[in-house]
């Protein structure tokens, strides 16, 4: 949460007992706080990947900048790229919040540069970034396709960083949603967008997400801009905003300015100064359909706290969702999309070593910390389970094999029947040969959880030996 004062500035200097939560009108005990900018990156480190950032600097926030491209006007993103260049160009040479940039249309999802705090080269991938045109915004059409990717953007995103425990601010420059009249579609379509939009709030929660979101259309003086119906086609006035998504999540909706250098600049400002505290609900209801709304205050007057506005339970889990035997679509959907990405995928810690005994054998090490082991019974041992895909890409990133298994894994007999067991897990993976193939990645989904990690490797680069002292390892159950 971020404290303002009526003028706009930060306040940083609030201490724990300043302030009040309440949920649902029923007041919380605060358990746990961290002050404003308690976990910022310190001068000595140089961060330049996620798997840096995951090893060094755990708890720092962090900035992802998303360039919407399939529900944004292509001038738009010209001014929108303008404004981007210009902000960094103002920034020093190290920035203090590592920062990724993503560009996303409805064919590609685009890494163009993992964390970072080298601002030229953000400034050097953002000017090499070819950006697709636009043409189904232009003509109107396409609405449900680029409904559902802002959508599965944003569970992609949150999904691929939830491992990192530190705040993330998802500063999307675009227009967010095309507006969908819900009253020419039947009520199942309306129920299915509240699930969407259910999902998205718990899913951005959980990793942690704040979104701030930024229209680079500035001030529009004709409102032809975007066809003869624009008030249909308006983002910002329609029954399901993405400006009120942005809010759900503790985060601001900026629009109608013309300085989005300056609002890009504010969105960055917040995310380096958010107070942090927890606290268990006394709210025992199981309802959900209801949304838990989040209220808090300080003493101190004269003060504005923005905080995400609240939440939904989870679902009841249906026996499909987490059923790696027959998957639910969604499942499988995530499972393709971290398969087909350049994206690292922190959810669960993997190490690929090539085995010394034969260079196409991989073995892929989970760590313990990130593995679900079930309890014994009378005829089951506890045991874990993953799924695996490995896919191969040629070396212009062509698709060329994807391998997917399922693996259920039993602990030794020499663990307890019950209790917390960390125990890692070692699978083996031989890679059939072929010439083309100059990357491999591993997708691994550990099921309890739900959680995803990802490994790539350069096939065309040696790779050094396994490393023998890795954590006690499970046998897989064939």
């Amino acid at each position: 949460m971020v404290v303002t004062d009526r003028k706009g500035n930060i306040i940083t200097d609030l201490k724990r007992d300043d302030f009040h939560v309440t949920e649902s009108g029923e007041p919380q005990t605060v358990l746990n706080f961290d002050p404003a900018g308690a976990h910022t990156t310190t001068p000595g480190l140089n961060i330049n990947s996620t798997t840096e950032l995951d090893a060094l600097a755990p708890n720092a926030p962090v900035d992802i900048i998303l360039l919407d491209e399939f529900n944004t006007r292509f001038e738009d993103m010209a001014f929108a790229r303008y404004s981007l260049k210009k902000f960094l160009e103002r920034q020093p040479g190290k920035l203090t919040t590592p920062t990724m940039l993503i560009a996303v249309d409805l064919q590609h999802f685009t890494v163009l540069h993992d964390y970072t705090q080298n601002k030229d080269e953000i400034i050097s991938a953002l000017n090499h970034h070819f950006a697709a045109y636009p043409w189904q915004v232009h003509q109107h059409a396409w609405l449900a396709e680029r409904y559902a990717t802002a959508f599965i953007t944003l569970r992609r995103v949150a999904q691929a960083v939830i491992g990192h425990p530190g705040h993330k601010s998802m500063i999307w420059i675009g227009r967010g949603f095309p507006n969908l009249n819900m009253a020419n579609y039947p009520l199942d379509t309306a129920q299915r967008v509240d699930n969407a939009v259910q999902n998205c709030v718990n899913v951005l929660r959980d990793a942690r997400i704040t979104l701030y979101t930024i229209d680079p259309a500035g001030l529009k003086f004709d409102q032809q801009a975007y066809g003869s119906d624009a008030e249909l086609t308006d983002p910002f006035g329609g029954n399901y905003q993405f400006a009120k998504l942005a809010t759900a999540t503790g985060g601001h909706a900026l629009y109608g300015r013309n300085d989005v250098d300056a609002e890009i600049g504010t969105a960055i400002r917040d995310g380096a100064s958010f107070y942090t505290l927890t606290y268990r609900p006394t709210n025992d209801s199981t309802d959900p359909q209801k949304f838990r709304r989040i209220k808090v205050t300080v003493d101190r007057p004269g003060l504005t706290v923005t905080t995400r506005e609240g939440y939904y339970l989870s679902r009841a889990a249906n026996p499909n969702d987490s059923n790696p035997v027959k998957p639910a679509d969604l499942m499988v959907h995530d499972l393709i999309s971290a398969s087909n990405s350049t994206m690292p995928y922190d959810g669960a810690n993997i190490y690929v070593r090539r085995s010394p005994a034969a260079p196409d054998d991989f073995i892929i090490h989970i760590n313990a910390k990130d593995l679900v082991w079930t309890y014994a019974t009378d005829t089951e041992p506890r045991h874990t389970e993953v799924v695996l895909v490995a896919s191969t890409f040629d070396k212009k990133g062509k698709p060329l094999k994807r391998d997917a298994k399922v693996i259920r894994a039993k602990a030794t007999t020499d663990v307890p029947p019950t209790g917390r067991l960390e125990r890692g897990l070692d699978l083996h993976y031989v890679l059939g040969h072929d010439p083309k193939a100059a990357r491999i990645r591993f997708v691994i989904r550990v099921t309890n959880s739900g959680r995803i990690g990802t490994a790539d490797i350069d096939l065309t680069k040696p790779l050094p030996p396994l490393n023998s002292e890795l954590a006690p390892s499970a046998t897989p159950l064939h």
